[in-house]
């Protein structure tokens, strides 16, 4: 039987030694050649007619894309020009319809760039920068150490912190993709940790939030004069002080009784609280103004929501280096406690200060990076936010030991003039000696002056006045400060009170806190909403339907933390639960990076698309140092949580105090329930790869290659000359 030829193999024989030319002397068409796999051979049966059809178009168009590519490359040799544009004339005309489909599938994979690179590294730091971390950095720093912690903050920071970031921005920025997507790809069994970190993202922006519904409350009143806590509140029909006010302070008061309205326990119930639940929506609303279009809208917002806190934290800087006591807080800045170098419960609270300063774990990082040209040095973009991050700390600490040096000195005055005015009348009742008279005038130094004297009584009159009133002692008032979030509040709102002009004052920094947490926001809300993007293609034509149905979605959540004891589940959640799977999410980037994918090859394709070589230093910190620091650190969290109770300060509304309370047990199994059901996905697909015979790693000679048409985000057509790269992986099961 005679073996009928299909007739595009004599076209296909006469340009097969053009394409060698052509192949051998480009790399971006050896790429193309990867990612169009095309055999032939010199004869077919008639049975496989139809075959032969599809595959000579599949060749048809790898030749269309290879000659492109070459007259994209440097100057091409004389003699094959004439030949490419004949048969580049001829393709187009054979194959209309194909380079039409082509074009929709070009359309397609258009991912839209930052305009700016200062609008990535504004978002990246507005992101980072969270104000419940800036303060807890303060807190550690005055009873962890010192110096000494800030030691080991930066010994964590350069070993592990930084090798760390720059691996999440350059996955992303290399892939392209959002952070659920992402680690599949670079190691098949690592799909998992994609939707861990989607589902920590997803929980901590439920809560997260409620941070902004305290200070737009606080920010309502801040117009009042005097603001209401600075002075307690009168009784209805009467001109007495409100008693609950009246047996504790007015910011306390105002805190617990009038923003959270919260309750005694956390088992209590209760609605949402109005005053609480309608800010909390105007945050949301605002969030979603600033990202319904894109990134063209959060990079001009956070101009105002990064640049604008700075200046006003320079503001309050000058101003508190100028109040009375603010030597005495700054004080701090030089003390160090040797002993803090060998406590490794201090190291581990320093791992922990590293990875949620940085944003580390959440997804945001990768999920913002991917929208970055894939040639950007992201090597330069670390060490940027790492220099931001140490010298913000840096400033804000000095900033808050100054506000808690005055705070601390202010209290301690009025304690002083209060004991003098309580012991002049116990004298006249006659309850202490005429020896116990206290020094008559306190203008100069009321605390120095007062405990000078107090020093001076003989021990058995001290001890008599001592029974009756209080010490004064400036030390033990300034190390009063705790790491919740709420004595912030607390401690900053008295600050302000004590200031002229508090109203002012009182208004700059409750901004300072807004326009921080909305920047985290905006960050966290990108980590959502990218991922979801990246993994259903339809949702990019619907991105503002989109952001409005995750904006209320998550304020619907929120409200179950605006109820009377949601503080406490708040509480629970981010000083209990939240650090596990952080751990357990960078641990397995670390590990997918650095041994599935291997760090050599990783760095060696960085190389080639940043066009610089990449340290060697980064694979020996991603293989050797991070995961046995991570892992150290990720052990001695989890027996410092398991070892000790589990409490939280909540209000005593009988004694209108606050007191330390015990988690119910129940408490303990929420967070191990939610732990097991956020990190679920990485065991499952780790079973599921197992089981259906999927490597642990790729083939050496497999590689991730890049070949993308990523336009910048511009209203001006983008030449052919300037189409970017989108990564795809080469695998032998493509041949």
């Amino acid at each position: 039987m005679e073996i009928e030829v299909h007739p595009s193999l004599s076209f296909l024989e006469n340009t097969s030694s053009t394409l060698t030319k052509l192949t051998d002397g480009n790399p971006e068409i050896q790429i193309l050649e990867s990612k169009y796999p095309v055999s032939w051979s010199a004869s077919a049966s008639v049975s496989e007619g139809q075959d032969l059809a599809t595959r000579t178009a599949k060749a048809e168009a790898w030749e269309i894309h290879a000659f492109e590519a070459q007259a994209r490359a440097s100057q091409p040799k004389q003699n094959i020009v004439p030949d490419v544009t004949t048969t580049s004339v001829l393709k187009q005309k054979h194959l209309k319809e194909k380079v039409k489909v082509t074009k929709k599938e070009d359309t397609f994979l258009t991912r839209p760039l930052w305009p700016q690179k200062f609008h990535y590294i504004l978002t990246l730091v507005g992101y980072s920068l969270r104000p419940s971390q800036l303060w807890n950095f303060v807190y550690l720093w005055i009873h962890k150490g010192g110096c000494s912690f800030f030691m080991i903050y930066i010994l964590i920071l350069v070993f592990a912190g930084i090798p760390l970031l720059f691996l999440e921005m350059t996955v992303g920025q290399m892939l392209q993709q959002g952070s659920m997507d992402l680690w599949k790809i670079i190691g098949p069994w690592a799909g998992g940790v994609g939707y861990t970190s989607f589902m920590v993202c997803f929980i901590t922006s439920m809560y997260t939030n409620v941070f902004s519904s305290w200070i737009l409350f606080y920010l309502s009143h801040s117009f009042q004069f005097p603001v209401p806590w600075e002075n307690c509140p009168l009784l209805k029909n009467a001109s007495d002080f409100d008693p609950d006010c009246a047996r504790t302070t007015p910011s306390i008061y105002f805190w617990y009784r009038q923003t959270l309205k919260a309750s005694d326990r956390i088992e209590d119930g209760g609605p949402p609280v109005l005053n609480l639940s309608l800010p909390l929506f105007v945050s949301w609303c605002l969030i979603g103004a600033f990202i319904t279009n894109g990134l063209k809208s959060i990079g001009k917002v956070m101009y105002i929501l990064v640049l604008l806190p700075y200046f006003i934290l320079f503001c309050f800087l000058i101003r508190s280096l100028l109040l009375e006591g603010a030597i005495y807080g700054l004080q701090h800045l030089l003390v160090s406690k040797v002993s803090a170098l060998y406590n490794i419960h201090v190291w581990s609270l320093a791992g922990s200060q590293v990875l949620f300063q940085l944003g580390l774990g959440f997804g945001p990082i990768v999920s913002l990076a991917s929208h970055m040209p894939q040639s950007n040095n992201c090597l330069i973009d670390t060490f940027i936010m790492a220099v931001v991050n140490v010298v913000t700390l840096l400033l804000i600490t000095a900033f808050i030991l100054s506000v808690l040096g005055f705070w601390a000195t202010s209290i301690t005055y009025r304690c002083s003039e209060k004991n003098v005015e309580t012991l002049i009348k116990l004298i006249k009742l006659g309850k202490l000696p005429p020896e116990a008279s206290p020094p008559a005038d306190l203008r100069d130094n009321p605390a120095s002056i007062y405990n000078t004297w107090l020093n001076s009584l003989p021990q058995d009159i001290k001890n008599m006045v001592l029974s009756y009133v209080p010490e004064c002692n400036i030390k033990d008032q300034f190390l009063q400060i705790n790491e919740n979030q709420n004595f912030a509040f607390v401690a900053f709102a008295e600050y302000t009170s004590f200031l002229p002009w508090s109203a002012f004052w009182s208004l700059l920094f409750f901004l300072f806190l807004l326009f921080r947490e909305l920047g985290v926001m905006v960050g966290f809300m990108q980590g959502i909403i990218i991922p979801l993007q990246d993994t259903f293609s339809s949702l990019r034509k619907h991105t503002t339907l989109l952001t409005v149905g995750i904006s209320m979605l998550l304020y619907l959540c929120g409200l179950f933390f605006t109820r009377p004891p949601g503080i406490y589940f708040m509480r629970l959640l981010s000083e209990y639960w939240t650090v596990l799977p952080i751990f357990f999410i960078v641990i397995c980037e670390n590990i997918t990076v650095a041994w599935a994918y291997e760090a050599t090859r990783f760095l060696a394709d960085m190389a080639v698309l940043l066009g610089i070589p990449i340290p060697s230093i980064c694979g020996r910190l991603w293989c050797y140092v991070s995961p046995v620091v991570l892992l150290i650190l990720f052990v001695t969290t989890l027996v410092d949580l398991s070892m000790k109770s589990m409490t939280y300060m909540a209000w005593d509304s009988v004694g209108s105090k606050e007191v330390l309370r015990q988690y119910p047990s129940w408490g303990l199994i929420l967070v191990i329930i939610l732990f097991l059901i956020v990190i679920l996905p990485v065991p499952t697909y780790f079973v599921y790869c197992l089981t259906s015979g999927i490597p642990f790693k790729y083939k050496s000679k497999d590689r991730l290659v890049v070949f993308s048409k990523s336009p910048p985000l511009s209203d001006k057509p983008v030449p052919s000359e300037k189409v970017q790269k989108e990564e795809i992986l080469q695998d032998d099961e493509t041949k």
